[in-house]
């Protein structure tokens, strides 16, 4: 995380990261990269948290796009249910802007 929070500030930093608690951890900076504070990158923490939860809540989704994607397919007549259900897929996301509201996400049953 303490990387991802980096490159959210600077996203062309080449660093290493040594530890996973930021209280503890050595950043080593490589390539002129200029060094940033441990308080600004631990402020970088909610956002990341926020991209990781999104990204599963996408990948979750993606998946049942694509075990419904033969519905779709040019010799196939998709029904209104199935249309319905994969347009609610597509639109999951919007709106979310917390860690907690992807992870309360429901997702619609399956026609």
């Amino acid at each position: 995380m303490i990387t991802k929070a980096i490159l959210k500030i600077n996203p062309n930093a080449i660093v290493t990261v040594r530890g996973n608690d930021i209280n503890t951890c050595e950043v080593e900076w490589h390539n002129g990269t200029t060094p940033i504070s441990k308080s600004d990158i631990e402020a970088q923490f909610p956002a990341v948290e926020l991209d990781n939860a999104m990204a599963d809540l996408r990948t979750k989704r993606n998946q049942l796009l694509i075990d419904t994607d033969f519905h779709a397919l040019s010799d196939n007549t998709m029904s209104e249910d199935m249309t319905t259900y994969r347009q609610e897929l597509r639109d999951i996301t919007e709106g979310i802007t917390t860690v907690e509201q992807a992870n309360a996400v429901v997702f619609p049953t399956t026609p």
